[in-house]
């Protein structure tokens, strides 16, 4: 989608000096300038994740340093190579089929990117749009097998059912977002196993939230997975992490105090909106963008009892529905220079890949607005204003890191919580494993009860053969000897299956049973004793 401009004003990114900095291109255009990104020497625990740390701390290397303005955030990262292009890349030949055999419970892989591994200003160039996620999740399932992505306006996550090599992954992240391999190392924290499905359950349960204890979250957790489902990407193990995942969601919410009270993105919103418009019966809302995440925050505004609402948007039906649900006025985004004087409250969350209002349009309105302030909450990734309108007089500009800071000073008291949360998202983690283990013994308990099914039916055949019954009598005894035999089967491989189940060494286990009854070897017929 072509970029459009504000107040017929190209608008591009700036870096930390004021400067023009480059943005990655829309896909099907041509490719953008060479940029490449370097993170701070802050920043470097964030890369080391990537090289194996085994448990990253649940509030990220970055959890505190990028959380100021965005020129701040633009200063962690230097340009240091391509941005996103347009073009995909071809697949490496090393890279077919790669797959690595580790040690340890490596049922899950978990390649993210969130607020706590990058700023704002990264992880908006490497953002992917929402109908890019179906294509994706099937190259990733064709790459990998089982394949989820967790996609919201904070995080970038992809869960992988089954053990796969740390390049690989990275690898194809970095042709997937049109990115250096080197950003990408940076950016991205690599995860297996427990470590990956605690994750995600802390992800569902509100506790790696940008807004301590949000309760959308959940919400957004249900809707990858369902993603998944669509796009036949899914297996055993990835429906068992997210319905799980879900579970733990709830229990933390039901049987904790996290959610109580619990802020968002939304309820933040409606705070910095009352902080300028105590009285919020005399305001305009402008709603730009007729996604989930805006439509979230739009509501929860509108819910205090605003004057007007309009709501702008590039499919015009959209805007129409949207405005149709939150009682306001559809308007075509040729219209959003003179909507802009008119609101006092902005909303955006288009999902352009660049930005759609500069400088030179907020300047505009503000100059018609008689000194009225004007609030911006654009929580796009990317951002939909340039990060520079918040220094237009009467401004009061937020984008998601200036969210966060806000969240911050608001975490203390549920952050006592988050013990007790994090106890239930532990527990979950061990049953989690405890199914997966449960599910390594299918496979050699079905060869072993299909092995003595499979003797037990040509016993039975050549008994029958040998009594030289006919008529009433054959079946009558068949019947019996069938009972027999069946009961004899049950009650011989019930201890055996058992053990399977129950021991913890199961391994050395199965790999005796599979000797001693041959399980490995084709069954064959077997000569009369």
């Amino acid at each position: 989608m072509a970029a459009r401009t504000a107040g017929g004003v190209p608008v591009g990114r700036r870096d930390c000096a004021g400067r023009p900095a480059g943005r990655r291109a829309p896909r099907g255009a041509a490719a953008g300038p060479r940029m490449r990104l370097q993170l701070h020497a802050h920043q470097d625990a964030a890369a080391a994740a990537v090289r194996g740390v085994p448990e990253p701390r649940p509030n990220g290397p970055l959890a505190g340093g990028h959380r100021q303005r965005a020129a701040a955030a633009d200063c962690g990262w230097r340009h240091l190579g391509r941005a996103r292009t347009a073009a995909r890349q071809p697949r490496r030949p090393w890279r077919a089929g790669a797959r690595a055999v580790v040690e340890g419970h490596r049922v899950i892989t978990l390649a993210g990117i969130s607020h706590h591994t990058a700023p704002l200003a990264v992880r908006e160039r490497l953002a992917v749009h929402a109908d890019e996620v179906p294509a994706l999740l099937q190259r990733a399932h064709g790459e990998f097998g089982a394949a989820s992505l967790v996609n919201t306006c904070n995080r970038l996550e992809l869960y992988l059912s089954g053990e796969h090599a740390p390049a690989a992954v990275l690898d194809f992240l970095a042709d997937e977002l049109h990115a250096e391999r080197e950003v990408i190392e940076r950016a991205v924290q690599l995860r297996h196993g427990p470590h990956a499905v605690r994750h995600l359950y802390a992800v569902a349960s509100g506790i790696d939230s940008m807004v301590l204890g949000e309760t959308e979250i959940l919400g957004q957790v249900r809707a990858a997975f369902s993603a998944t489902v669509a796009a036949g990407a899914d297996d055993a193990v990835l429906s068992r992490l997210f319905h799980t995942a879900i579970r733990t969601g709830r229990r933390a919410r039901v049987e904790t105090a996290i959610g109580r009270h619990a802020l968002s993105v939304s309820s933040i919103a409606v705070q910095q909106a009352r902080a300028l418009y105590p009285d919020l019966s005399v305001a305009t809302v402008l709603v730009i963008g007729a996604g989930e995440a805006g439509r979230l925050a739009a509501e929860s505004i509108v819910e205090q009892g605003v004057r007007e609402v309009l709501v702008a948007n590039r499919t015009v039906e959209r805007a129409h529905d949207l405005a149709e649900q939150l009682g306001g006025t559809a308007l075509p985004l040729d219209d959003l220079d003179d909507a802009l004087a008119q609101a006092d409250v902005v909303v955006t969350s288009t999902g352009s890949p660049e930005a759609i209002v500069g400088v030179p349009a907020v300047e505009a309105a503000a100059s018609l607005r008689e000194g009225k302030p004007l609030l911006i909450v654009d929580i796009g990734v990317p951002r939909d204003f340039d990060p520079a309108v918040r220094e237009v007089s009467n401004v009061a500009y937020y984008d998601l890191d200036d969210l966060q800071a806000v969240a911050d000073r608001h975490s203390t008291l549920r952050g006592e919580e988050v013990g007790a949360v994090q106890v239930i998202v532990d527990a979950e983690t061990e049953r989690f494993f405890e199914w997966w283990e449960q599910l390594q013994v299918v496979p050699t308990i079905s060869l072993l009860t299909d092995r003595a099914e499979a003797l037990r039916r040509a016993e039975l055949a050549k008994t029958l053969r040998r009594l030289h019954l006919d008529g009433d009598d054959r079946a009558h005894v068949e019947e019996l000897l069938d009972g027999l035999t069946r009961a004899l089967v049950k009650q011989v491989l019930h201890d055996p299956i058992a053990t399977l189940r129950e021991r913890g060494d199961r391994d050395i286990y199965l790999d005796a049973t599979r000797t001693l009854f041959r399980l490995n070897e084709p069954a064959g017929p077997r000569e009369d004793q």
